[in-house]
Order: structure tokens, then C-alpha cells, then sequence
């Protein structure tokens, strides 16, 4: 395999549509849209130039705030 431009997009049997990030004559890294970046031998990997884009990346999840607000509560006395 050859170096590849980056923002190319590719397309691995394993990991399926990515995006380029960087290439050189000894490694590539690619962007998969479901698996996150990762890192190849340029000369061994194995993948399918595309036009195709992957879809856009999902936002993750927000978390919510706890509150700081605590309920009231009673005191109970107990008899003499």
C-alpha cells in the first residue's frame, strides 16, 4: 500500500469507513467512525480507497447534574 493523502476515505474489512488522519512511508493512521483512531504498517494494511464519507460521528452522552439540593427531614422524638 502506498501513503495516502489525508482525509482520504477508506474502507477496512475489520473496522469498516475511516478517514485518513496521517500517513507516512511506515505508518498510517485512519479514523473509524464506530472504533476511533487507529494505527497500521503502511506497507501490510489492507484497505479500499472510497468517495464514500462516513457518517458523522455520534456526540456522546451528557451526564447529568446531581442535585445539591437535599430533601428535608424530620425529627422524630421518641416517647419519655
Amino acid at each position: 500500500m502506498q501513503v495516502l493523502a489525508e482525509g482520504q476515505f477508506v474502507r477496512h474489512a475489520q473496522y469498516g469507513l475511516g478517514a485518513v488522519t496521517q500517513s507516512n512511508a511506515e505508518r498510517t493512521s485512519i479514523d473509524f467512525h464506530l472504533h476511533g483512531i487507529k494505527k497500521f504498517v503502511t506497507g501490510l494494511m489492507t484497505v479500499e480507497l472510497t468517495d464514500e464519507a462516513p457518517p458523522p460521528k455520534p456526540r456522546p452522552a451528557r451526564r447529568k447534574k446531581l442535585s445539591t439540593h437535599t430533601p428535608p427531614f424530620t425529627i422524630a422524638v421518641i416517647g419519655k
